[in-house]
């Protein structure tokens, strides 16, 4: 099936001595799909974003939309919609005057402006707010009116530039569930920029990775999370803890200064994954170590270990006191296994 948006090879600097702020980036979006593109700022994914939009023009490469080239087009002309950070909604106009505000740009008949607003009112379920301020609404409510306003001129695209990152915690993770539900009933294709893995694996079907300008890896929740392809995805995913070890004839150990690089690998494990204490299974890795740091969390403790020349944290529900000498046990599954870094 052809990709219904194709980016193809797209590269973008800001300057002929400067790096590129997207190198070669070639991704395939299908129809009705929400991808997330994810990465720490300044990794290029706000730049690709505009780059579909038309805000920034690349230097090379193609995007394709529906089997149009919109490369060129100027961002009127490309009939993609975007959502921003803070909504931008106008606190001056009631609902339906925001949601009508694209069309009337746009020079639509009123008849079919009201028309139109009827429609998206009905289909986000705010029958009978038309007439109401924003600001009265909860941020819920102001999510779809901003939603509404995207999807009432009827765009090819939907654009999302981390449109939940200024929000309180415990308000986005209500709006995450509401945004998702909005996307799949409207069957929109929606591109979503965050640098919260845990947003992009609650909103997206696929997510792209991205830093330095390139794409590290694309696709599922599941195998991002599960199955990182590189050790920068491994950490990013929340697999941060990192040791240099020995693979000694399928035994694992901590590396010394003396190993040979052909037989060390490098493993990235999640603190959840590991405990304190005893191994129960002889074929878990041991790390001896010593507790620098405890920390209270609610439902048990995080403890910062210091293991060799390195430290690594550990969420463990037993409380043991700081400088306490243990071990680190982590199950074999839990281990994300990649080749050494050379020096």
């Amino acid at each position: 099936m052809p990709a219904y948006l194709s980016i193809d090879s797209v590269s973008v600097s800001y300057g002929a001595a400067a790096p590129p702020v997207l190198d070669r980036v070639s991704l395939e979006v299908q129809r009705g799909e929400m991808v997330a593109l994810l990465g720490p700022s300044g990794c290029g994914k706000t730049t690709l974003l505009r780059s579909i939009a038309g805000f920034v023009a690349p230097q090379s490469g193609r995007i394709v939309v529906d089997g149009r080239d919109i490369t060129a087009l100027p961002p009127e002309a490309r009939q993609t919609a975007m959502m921003f950070q803070s909504y931008a909604l106008w606190p001056h106009m009631d609902v339906a005057a925001n949601i009508g505000y694209g069309l009337r740009m746009r020079g639509v008949a009123k008849a079919k402006i009201a028309e139109r607003i009827e429609q998206i009112l009905k289909l986000l379920q705010l029958d009978g707010f038309g007439a109401r301020s924003v600001a009265s609404l909860s941020g819920g409510q102001r999510q779809r009116v901003a939603m509404g306003r995207a999807l009432a001129v009827d765009p090819l695209l939907l654009l999302l530039d981390e449109p939940m990152s200024n929000l309180d915690y415990k308000v986005r993770l209500d709006l995450r569930h509401e945004l998702r539900d909005l996307q799949r009933r409207v069957g929109i294709t929606a591109i979503y920029v965050t640098h919260d893995r845990e947003e992009a694996l609650t909103l997206a079907d696929r997510i792209a990775v991205i830093d330095g300008g390139r794409v590290l890896q694309f696709g599922t929740p599941e195998d991002v999370f599960h199955k990182p392809a590189s050790p920068f995805v491994a950490g990013f995913m929340g697999a941060d803890n990192a040791v240099e070890l020995v693979d000694d004839g399928g035994a694992l150990r901590l590396a010394d200064a003396g190993a040979p690089l052909a037989n060390r690998r490098r493993a990235h494990f999640r603190g959840d994954r590991a405990r304190l204490g005893a191994a129960a299974d002889p074929a878990a890795l041991s790390l001896h170590g010593t507790v620098e740091q405890a920390s209270y969390l609610g439902h048990g403790y995080r403890y910062r270990v210091r293991v060799g020349q390195g430290q690594v944290w550990v969420d463990d529900p037993a409380q043991v006191p700081e400088g306490s000498r243990t071990h680190v046990i982590v199950p074999r599954d839990a281990l994300l296994l990649f080749p050494a870094a050379t020096p």
